[in-house]
């Protein structure tokens, strides 16, 4: 999916459950840095020493993933797809067991939709790579610059680079490396990636058939709350789509940020209306994940958290061999990798994730009294996360917030298959 920061929101009934959400963590937030200034948890920031940064972001700009049924259409041209130079950078694709690369279903899917103009649907863009290297920019000037953190030269023994089998996230993952080492590499860049079927980088609702149950029904069920049902069917008759299309906000958004990111001529009733078109995406996506409901949270992102969980651990074990742990992990992911991710963290802004967004999670060990702690920023803004004092957060009660939702692999896979097993035994 495809995102924007569109302005003041649109709200009415389910959008007013969102917007009194999102006061409330903007209360906590402060009520945090209120007592941070009291000095209730005073730490000494100068003696704290980076240790390890984690970062999950989304891929760059791209084309619609599918286009909406209109007469007039946008045309994606070639020269959206040309390369600029500064961003290029060899690297090689391998599976999670150092193999050939696996197959990515996805991309053949892409390729099936031909948009207007002549490009395949779902394809990373100039103005998306721009976007990457800029990121990959901003990690340098906080990594290396800043703090001599990093190498100023790619070292695969201090960074491990792992992506969805994607070619757009392949893509923007190399355009943020040559950002981040300015081209410049002292060994192979590996991106590492996992089969369609085992992927933890995004919801898998083809391989967990618990979570597809879940979602299937509620995204279904969500174009008929009050409130999304009635502005989806005024969006609809303004721009002259049948009501019994199939469209829904999740792909009225997926073209209007697409479109609005490229700079490209849009339908103008789609131009008045983007502003509630996003709002009405995230109140969809909120209740396809439905935050009390944990286990559609932990079954979203719960073996993701894990492995950023078992990175942060690894860290902290004096045990744990050089050859073992990195300084630098990236994880190229998506928006609705992200949505739920955030939500699991208590940090989520009710705004759909933008493009080329990050999540960077840090660690930290105090030089005197070793403590250990973790601060969050999402967007390059400091966070506080869910159960934590302060956006300088003590790595325990980190754990201990994020155990909420963290699943093992076997927990995971005994979970996915629970609800399947009991309509199999029921001879459903």
């Amino acid at each position: 999916m495809i995102a924007g920061a569109f302005g003041r929101r649109l709200w009415a009934p389910v959008g007013v459950l969102t917007s009194l959400a999102y006061c409330f963590h903007q209360r906590r937030v402060a009520l945090a840095e209120l007592q941070e200034t009291k000095g209730l948890h005073p730490v000494d920031r100068n003696l704290l020493e980076l240790k390890m940064v984690q970062v999950v972001f989304r891929h760059g700009a791209r084309t619609p993933l599918k286009p909406l049924p209109q007469e007039d259409q946008v045309e994606w041209h070639p020269q959206l797809l040309e390369v600029p130079p500064q961003t290029q950078i060899d690297y090689t694709v391998s599976n999670l067991a150092g193999g050939p690369q696996p197959h990515s279903p996805f991309d053949s899917q892409y390729q099936e939709t031909t948009l207007k103009g002549g490009i395949f649907a779902g394809q990373l863009t100039n103005v998306g790579m721009q976007q990457m290297f800029a990121l990959g920019q901003r990690l340098r000037k906080n990594y290396v610059e800043d703090i001599p953190f990093l190498s100023p030269t790619f070292n695969p023994l201090e960074v491990t680079v792992r992506s969805t089998n994607i070619y757009r996230n392949l893509e923007s993952t190399r355009c943020l490396l040559a950002g981040l080492f300015q081209r410049q590499k002292e060994g192979p860049i590996i991106i590492y990636t996992d089969e369609a079927s085992s992927e933890v980088l995004y919801p898998n609702y083809q391989s967990c058939w618990s979570l597809r149950q879940r979602i299937r029904d509620r995204k279904q069920a969500a174009s008929l709350q009050p409130g999304i049902s009635e502005d989806l069917k005024k969006v609809k008759e303004e721009i002259g789509i049948d009501n019994s299309d199939g469209v829904d906000f999740l792909n009225l958004l997926d073209n209007v940020a697409a479109e609005q990111v490229h700079s490209l001529p849009s339908c103008p009733a789609l131009k008045r209306f983007s502003r509630m078109i996003e709002q009405r995406a995230v109140d969809t996506a909120l209740y396809m994940f439905q935050r009390e409901d944990r286990k559609s949270i932990q079954l979203a992102v719960g073996p993701f958290l894990h492995i950023l969980e078992n990175n942060l651990l690894k860290a902290i074990d004096s045990s744990t061999p050089p050859s073992k742990s990195r300084k630098l992990y990236l994880y190229a992911a998506h928006d609705m990798t992200l949505m739920p991710l955030l939500m699991a963290l208590g940090i989520f802004d009710h705004k759909w994730p933008p493009f080329a967004v990050d999540l960077t999670m840090e660690l930290y060990q105090h030089q005197k009294s070793k403590e250990w702690f973790v601060r969050l920023y999402y967007h390059g803004e400091e966070q506080v996360p869910k159960g934590c004092p302060g956006g300088l957060c003590p790595l325990d009660k980190f754990l201990n917030a994020m155990s909420a939702y963290t699943l093992s692999p076997e927990k995971y896979h005994r979970l996915c298959s629970e609800a399947q097993t009991i309509e199999l035994e029921s001879g459903e």
